[in-house]
């Protein structure tokens, strides 16, 4: 039955030094993406693709699709370059 194993030990992550974000100086610098998803009411499941400006924090865009795969983040990434 194996009951004399012995037991198994957590591996301890080691500390890290924390710092704090930086912040950008103007608009257009640094974008941030994020994927949501949810469900509709026959069950299909949609995702959509928002890219913020982390400068004023504006929303430049929302891709929503039922299927996001990476050739369109690029895609939509390039359009928004080339109009900002």
């Amino acid at each position: 039955m194996a009951l004399n194993l012995p037991r198994r030990l957590k591996k301890r992550v080691l500390a890290r030094v924390k710092r704090p974000l930086a912040v950008p100086e103007a608009a257009n610098k640094s974008w941030s993406l994020d994927f949501t998803s949810d469900v509709l009411t026959d069950g299909r499941r949609f995702r959509t693709l928002n890219v913020l400006d982390d400068y004023n924090r504006e929303l430049l865009g929302v891709e929503i699709d039922f299927s996001l795969p990476a050739s369109r983040v690029v895609q939509v990434l390039t359009r928004k370059a080339a109009n900002s």
